[in-house]
């Protein structure tokens, strides 16, 4: 029977006004995904470029403490001095003040300082470093400076401006001059030059700036924004500034040409402004430095975020084409198909009919085999095999017909210790229990006897009327996920190593800087008194230039030691030589016995005869002898351990074992350090080599880590047990010389 004219397809007008909708509906859809996509694209953008400023500005922060406070000591040095002191008491003495000319000028030669000056009560200066020059500083008066005002009043000064003889802008730092009874009798201060860093801006691609308290603009990688101000200034700040001279004799701070646009949830704000002719748009971000009383402003040009933008709705737009053309082609190979389909339709019908039985099973044939990474069985109800594919045979090294010719309970890759485990757990699947879905972990046993280990996913087998005729199982050889993982366990103890090296790096840069000069200065002192007491002193006297003398070599030990921490740290090439075990232990036992002696310590050294030289980085293994044996001492430390505090170092030949299993063909030596103290609690073990965890309140937490790093960077291994009857012993291995 025809179809009636109730049930038949829409007609054509009613059903092309619902394509014209549904395509107006996709289109308003494509829109806004685009729309979104480009707002996502430029608010990533923008993301990555504040990232990006975020990185600058450390960096530019810390040359700016750097510049600010590397020179902060001369001042209160010099301020010291008994030539600047006599200066102050006889500022009418000639000679006097020539003294004084001459010491400040050498000491801010050697400083690297634009200039050092002192100035008396009433701001006149006595002695500059600059005495002989046509700009000395010499006779003019800076009571007017703030700086001068500031230590006048018995504080530290700082203060950025313009000098009033050179008329060269620099960073001026003062400190008072007391007399011995407390009283300001004068102010030194030295002058820091900026103009390096601004030189060094000038490289940069975007605006750097530098502002003061008032937002005037001092520092600019932008020369045409120097002088010129954030925010409108108010007549007292003008007068103020005039009244300083801060900025020589200019008068006037124009706004800066900006327009800012600030948005909520965005990093930093958006400036508009003009560049050699151009209008330019920056992202620009403030770090405020309130110990300098500065603001850091560090930029990044923002057009990126709106090409950004552009390029993300292009490609949305392109793509969006892409569909649309894809669309009306599928529209028209669909209409030809059709035509085609209803030609093709009643062969088919009598082809399938014919073909279902072949292509059921030819389908399940196709599916085991396509699996050839993965090993496919099959089993029926009783547990015999009825199929496997290749990849199990070539898994295992069994061929199919050795497999399914064995019995139920009787797998030839089982191994034998395992058979009566996996017998049991086959009985459990063929009385109905069910795997789980997650699959479990077993070992199988190649032909040649090897082990490996199987991942297995075991399911009900199926047939067409969804009834079971026994269980399909598939494996998994994770034999080489499992070295990957071992892998990967190994990379991971390589970075935790490098993050030590660079934990300690950088407070070991921070160290360098720090204690290089008072180094040089207890040295220089040493040296000085040496030479005031002179070759020939005896008696007391001969053992205070005995005292000095130790001062001065215990001085050029910690330099050393400090410039060995920075460059090891740095990753330069050390100097390894071939270095006796007994030299080690000579080197730290002088140092080991002064704390031994105050601690009640015994100390205990024990060397194996005819040991090999170690070849070493000499200075840092000894500073991980002594840091391990005064950690040891200071265990012993406590009040319940008064008679039994023994101290032993033991030296003796070591095999180091590689990851393969096989000796290292090179000789190694093992170094000990054991102590009888209370020993150490496995929270602690735990976290022992953790960098800056320390269980003492004086310490930092960064002696074990420094030293593991040291040893592995030797190629050794640095290890802790309990000790018998109590404490713990330290061991660490060094490769001895060829």
């Amino acid at each position: 029977m025809p179809p009636s004219p109730s049930s038949s397809s829409p007609p054509p007008p009613r059903r092309r006004r619902r394509a014209l909708l549904l395509g107006a509906g996709l289109l308003a859809l494509a829109a806004l995904l685009i729309g979104a996509a480009g707002q996502w694209a430029a608010a990533r953008e923008a993301s990555f470029q504040a990232d990006s400023i975020r990185r600058a500005m450390e960096v530019h922060v810390l040359g700016l403490r750097d510049s600010a406070g590397k020179y902060s000591y001369l001042p209160f040095t010099a301020a010291l001095h008994p030539e600047v002191l006599a200066a102050l008491a006889h500022p009418g003495d000639a000679a006097v003040k020539q003294r004084a000319n001459l010491y400040i000028e050498e000491v801010n030669r050697q400083a690297g300082s634009d200039a050092l000056y002192l100035i008396d009560p009433q701001g006149l200066t006595l002695a500059a470093s600059n005495w002989a020059t046509p700009q000395s500083f010499v006779g003019e008066s800076y009571a007017n400076r703030p700086y001068f005002i500031d230590a006048r009043a018995g504080r530290s000064g700082l203060f950025y401006g313009v000098g009033q003889t050179t008329g060269e802008p620099g960073l001026f730092i003062s400190a008072p001059v007391r007399s011995e009874a407390g009283a300001v009798i004068g102010v030194v201060t030295v002058k820091v030059s900026l103009r390096a860093l601004q030189e060094a801006w000038t490289f940069v691609r975007d605006p750097i700036l530098l502002t003061d308290a008032r937002g005037i603009v001092f520092l600019s990688s932008v020369p045409a924004w120097m002088y010129q101000a954030t925010r409108p200034l108010d007549a007292v700040q003008l007068e103020r500034l005039r009244r300083d001279q801060q900025y020589g004799a200019r008068a006037s701070f124009p706004a800066l040409p900006w327009k800012t646009q600030r948005g909520d949830g965005e990093p930093g704000y958006l400036v508009r402004t003009a560049l050699g002719g151009k209008p330019r748009s920056f992202l620009a971000i403030d770090e405020p430095l309130p110990d300098l009383g500065w603001t850091l402003t560090v930029m990044v040009d923002h057009a990126e975020v709106t090409r950004a933008r552009e390029r993300t709705w292009m490609l949305g737009l392109l793509g969006a084409g892409v569909l649309l053309l894809g669309g009306l082609y599928w529209r028209l190979r669909e209409r030809r198909f059709a035509e085609q389909r209803d030609a093709r339709r009643e062969l088919e019908l009598r082809v399938r009919e014919r073909t279902h039985e072949l292509d059921e099973a030819h389908a399940f044939r196709k599916a085991m085999e396509d699996s050839l990474l993965v090993g496919m069985r099959a089993r029926d109800l009783e547990g015999r095999i009825t199929y496997v594919n290749p990849a199990l045979c070539e898994m295992v090294g069994f061929s199919a017909e050795e497999l399914m010719a064995r019995e139920a309970n009787d797998a030839p890759y089982w191994p034998t210790e395992l058979a009566h485990e996996y017998q049991q757990r086959q009985a459990r699947r063929l009385a109905g229990g069910m795997p789980p879905r997650e699959g479990f972990e077993s070992v199988f046993m190649r032909k040649d006897g090897t082990r490996f280990p199987v991942l297995i996913f075991e399911a009900p087998l199926l047939n067409a009327q969804r009834v079971q005729t026994g269980w399909m199982s598939a494996f998994i050889d994770v034999s080489e996920q499992r070295r990957i993982e071992e892998l990967s366990r190994a990379s991971q103890e390589r970075l935790q190593a490098s993050a030590r090296l660079a934990t300690v790096g950088e407070m070991a840069s921070l160290l360098s800087h720090e204690l290089t000069q008072p180094l040089a200065a207890i040295a220089s002192y040493a040296t000085g008194s040496l030479n005031m007491l002179g070759p020939d002193a005896r008696g007391e006297q001969g053992e205070v230039a005995m005292a000095v003398r130790r001062i001065a070599e215990q001085a050029d030990r910690a330099g050393q030691v400090i410039r060995s921490v920075h460059d090891f740290v740095r990753r330069r090439d050390r100097t390894r030589e071939a270095v006796a075990p007994q030299a080690l232990i000579d080197a730290v036992l002088p140092l080991v016995r002064l704390q031994a002696r105050k601690l009640g310590v015994i100390i205990e050294v024990v060397l194996e005869d005819r040991l090999p030289a170690a070849m070493c980085d000499r200075t840092l293994v000894e500073q991980v002898l002594l840091n391990l044996a005064r950690n040891a001492m200071q265990a012993m430390d406590t009040a319940d351990n008064i008679g039994n505090r023994v101290l032993r170092l033991r030296v003796a030949r070591a095999v180091a074992v590689g990851g393969s299993g096989v000796d290292d063909a090179r000789r190694w030596l093992e170094f000990s350090v054991a102590d009888l103290g209370s020993g150490i609690g496995e929270e602690v073990a735990a976290r022992l080599f953790t960098p800056f965890f320390t269980t003492r309140a004086d310490g930092m937490g960064l002696g074990l880590s420094l030293c593991r790093t040291v040893v592995e960077q030797h190629g050794g291994a640095l290890m802790f047990e309990p000790n018998r009857p109590r404490g713990t012993v330290f061991r660490f291995t060094l490769p001895a010389a060829a």
